[in-house]
């Protein structure tokens, strides 16, 4: 099944993600070489794509597991909790319907 996964930044958390960004990355290129992930990405912090300084509001995965168990413990072993970007995770079921 499919579960969003939405990372709520830290306020003023833009070195901590830069500095956990390459672990943060490997994992989910390791979900997309296994053919779990359908979308992931940060949220700016303000309208632009580059905000610069600005940095994040947070991330959005959505991708396969087993179980919401199984999300929920991959997200909290995300590098971004662990470095403190994130103040808060939270994973829901999601169910696609389009595109089919």
């Amino acid at each position: 099944m499919l579960y969003a996964i939405h990372g709520e930044d830290t306020p003023g958390s833009l070195e901590k993600r830069q500095g956990a960004r390459t672990q943060h990355l490997e994992r989910l290129h390791h979900l997309h070489r296994e053919g779990r992930l359908l979308l992931a990405g940060p949220f700016p912090a303000i309208d632009s794509p580059d905000p610069g300084q600005a940095g994040f509001s947070g991330s959005l995965i959505v991708a396969e597991f087993d179980s919401l168990e199984a999300a929920r413990c991959w997200a909290e072993a995300d590098p971004y909790v662990d470095a403190g970007v994130y103040a808060r995770v939270d994973v829901k079921p999601f169910r696609k319907v389009l595109p089919p």
